[in-house]
C-alpha cells in the first residue's frame, strides 16, 4: 500500500512565496544581472526569511 503524503499544502505555499519573490525581485531589478540575481533570490527566500526572523529575535 503506497503512502499518502500530506505535503501538497507547503508545496503550494511554497510555490506561491517562491512567484512572489519572483515578481518583486524583478521589478526592483535595474539591469538584466540583477534580474538573473533576483530570481536565485527567489529560490532560496526561506533562508531570508529564517535568517530575518532568527536575527530580529535575537536568538543565539
Amino acid at each position: 500500500m503506497a503512502h499518502k503524503s500530506d505535503t501538497g499544502f507547503m508545496g503550494g505555499s511554497y510555490f506561491l512565496g517562491f512567484l512572489g519573490a519572483v515578481v518583486y525581485f524583478i521589478q526592483t531589478a535595474t539591469s538584466f544581472w540583477d534580474g538573473l540575481l533576483g530570481f536565485f533570490k527567489a529560490i532560496v527566500w526561506p533562508a531570508f526569511l529564517t535568517y530575518g526572523l532568527l536575527d530580529y529575535i535575537n536568538l543565539q
